[in-house]
């Protein structure tokens, strides 16, 4: 008899510290969740904004490029095969 009030004591205690320990568990979880969520969206923000900038520039400068190598339209570029 001693022996099994001794388990029900346990087995109590064993499912009150569980209890708790996830109450306890659930709050933090709940209550760190969204400082972390702000910060990894600013950091996705950041790539985006880095990544589009790298993209612009990227594409000014192949614009810039095909602009200074493009004869001019009319024909006023001599053709170097004519030249022979």
């Amino acid at each position: 008899m001693m022996i099994m009030v001794f388990l029900i004591g346990l087995l109590i205690g064993v499912l009150g510290g569980g209890a708790l320990c996830v109450r306890y568990l659930r709050q933090e979880i709940a209550a760190d969740f969204g400082p972390t969520l702000r910060r990894m969206q600013v950091q996705l923000q950041n790539v985006d904004t880095e990544i589009n900038l790298a993209l612009t520039t990227r594409l000014a400068d192949l614009s810039r490029a095909q602009q200074r190598t493009t004869p001019p339209l009319g024909g006023d570029c001599a053709d170097p095969r004519s030249a022979q």
